[in-house]
C-alpha cells in the first residue's frame, strides 16, 4: 500500500519537524492564566490543518478539553452566527455535564423513583443564551462563564477552542456586524475573568493582520507561531521514513530530487512521493521530474491560474521575473518590471490588483506593507507557464 497521503487535512504517514512549534502549544498549555493564544499561520502546503490535529491530543492529555471546527464565510456574516459556532462546539463536550437531578415517581407501581437528569445540551446553551440580556457579546460570555463552572466541577483544566481557515473571519461595518471583533472581545474578557479557554486560530499569514484592524489588543492577546517549508533533514526524513517498512528503497540522488522538486513543502512532499513510489513498485528506477512537474501543474496549479484576468495573469508574471519573488516584493518593484515585458502597470492599478489576488489567495500582504506569493512555488508555475 502506498504510505503517502496528499490532501487537503490528510495526516502523512510521518509529521517530520514540527518539534519546536509543538513545545510552544505546551507551553500555552501550562499558563496559570490565559494571557497568550496561539496563531498557527504559513503558506498553503505547509501542513496547518495536519498540525493542528496533532495538537488535540496533547491538550486532552494535559487535561483540557478540545473544541474544534472549520470556519468559513458564512460563519462570520453575522455576530450571532459566529456566538452560535462557539455554543455548538462547546455543547459537544458539555454535553455529558449533568446541571441538576430530579426524582419522578416510577410509571410502575412498587418500582423506586426515576432519576431524571439533566445536562448542559445545546438547547440548554443556548437558551441560557437567548435569556441573558444585552449585547451578543454579553451573551455568549455568560453561557462561557456558566459553562466553566461545571467544567470546573468535573475536574477539567480548561477548553481549548481550535479554529481552522480563521482568514475567512471578518467585521462587516457595512451591515454594522462585527462578528470577529465579537470573538475576540468575548475571549478576551472571560480570560481576563480567569477562565481558562484558550483560543487556537489557524489560516493564512493575513490572518494576523485582520485580527489587529478589528482588535487592536489582538498583538498582545495572540502569540504567532509560523510553519514553514521543512529544511533538508526533516525533508529527508519525510521522504524516507514512510518507507521503512516497505520493498521500495529510494537513491540518494532520488531523495535530493525529491526535495528539490518540492521545495520542501510538506503537501509537495506527500504529492511527489505518492507517485514516486507507484512508479518505483512498477519498476521504474529514477524520478521523472518533468511528468510528476507536469502532473503537480495540472492537479494543484492549473485551477488557481484558469480563474484568473490575463491583465491579473500578466501582473503575476512580472512577478514570478522578479529576482526577490520568492521573498517580498513591492508595488514598485512590479511597475517596473512590468515595463520590460508588455503593457505596463500603474502603481494605482497594481495595488488594487493585488488586492484583488488577496482575495483569491494568491499574494498576502505582510504588516511591512510588502506582498508575498500566498500559494508555495506559485511563481515557478507562472514561469513555466511562460516558457522562462
Amino acid at each position: 500500500m502506498n504510505p503517502f497521503r496528499p490532501g487537503a487535512g490528510h495526516m502523512p504517514p510521518y509529521l517530520a519537524g514540527r518539534e519546536p512549534q509543538t513545545e510552544e502549544f505546551q507551553k500555552l498549555l501550562e499558563q496559570s492564566a490565559i494571557t497568550d493564544n496561539m496563531i498557527l499561520t504559513g503558506l498553503r502546503g505547509v501542513g496547518k490543518t495536519v498540525f493542528l490535529e496533532t495538537l488535540k491530543p496533547l491538550a486532552i492529555d494535559a487535561g483540557w478539553m478540545w473544541a474544534n471546527a472549520d470556519l468559513s464565510e458564512s460563519t462570520s456574516i453575522t455576530e450571532d452566527r459566529i456566538a452560535r459556532r462557539i455554543l455548538t462546539d462547546l455543547s459537544l463536550i458539555t454535553s455529558s455535564l449533568v446541571i441538576a437531578a430530579e426524582e419522578t415517581a416510577s410509571p410502575v407501581f412498587g418500582k423506586p423513583p426515576e432519576i431524571k437528569e439533566r445536562k448542559m445540551e445545546y438547547r440548554v446553551l443556548q437558551h441560557l443564551y437567548d435569556e441573558t440580556p444585552g449585547l451578543v457579546t454579553d451573551k455568549v460570555k455568560a453561557v462561557l462563564e456558566i459553562a466553566w463552572t461545571y467544567l470546573k466541577k468535573a475536574g477539567k483544566r480548561g477548553v481549548v477552542f481550535a479554529y481552522d481557515e480563521a482568514q475567512t473571519m471578518a467585521d462587516h461595518a457595512d451591515k454594522n456586524e462585527y462578528p470577529l471583533a465579537s470573538m475576540l472581545e468575548v475571549f478576551q474578557s472571560i480570560q481576563r475573568k480567569g477562565v481558562p479557554f484558550l483560543l487556537v486560530l489557524t489560516g493564512l499569514p493575513t490572518l494576523f493582520a485582520r485580527l489587529v484592524e478589528s482588535r487592536t489588543y489582538s498583538e498582545r492577546m495572540f502569540h504567532v507561531v509560523f510553519l514553514d517549508r521543512l529544511n533538508y533533514d526533516d525533508s529527508k526524513d519525510a521522504i524516507l521514513t514512510p518507507l521503512v517498512d516497505s520493498d521500495i528503497s529510494l537513491s540518494d540522488e532520488s531523495v535530493e530530487t525529491v526535495i528539490e522538486i518540492s521545495g520542501g513543502y510538506p503537501y509537495f512532499i506527500q504529492f511527489i512521493c505518492r507517485e514516486v513510489f507507484d512508479l518505483f513498485r512498477a519498476g521504474q528506477r529514477s524520478v521523472p521530474v518533468n511528468e510528476i512537474t507536469a502532473k503537480l501543474d495540472t492537479d494543484f496549479f492549473a485551477g488557481r491560474w484558469q480563474r484568473l484576468t490575463d491583465r491579473q495573469r500578466e501582473l503575476l508574471v512580472a512577478a514570478a521575473r522578479l529576482p526577490n519573488c520568492e521573498s517580498e516584493f513591492t508595488v514598485q518593484d512590479i511597475t517596473e518590471r512590468s515595463k520590460e515585458i508588455g503593457k505596463p502597470f500603474t502603481a494605482s492599478h497594481a495595488n488594487q490588483m493585488l488586492v484583488s489576488l488577496g482575495d483569491k489567495g494568491l499574494v498576502f500582504k505582510n504588516r511591512h506593507g510588502k506582498y508575498l506569493f500566498a500559494v508555495p512555488l506559485l511563481w515557478s508555475f507562472i514561469l513555466r507557464q511562460e516558457g522562462d
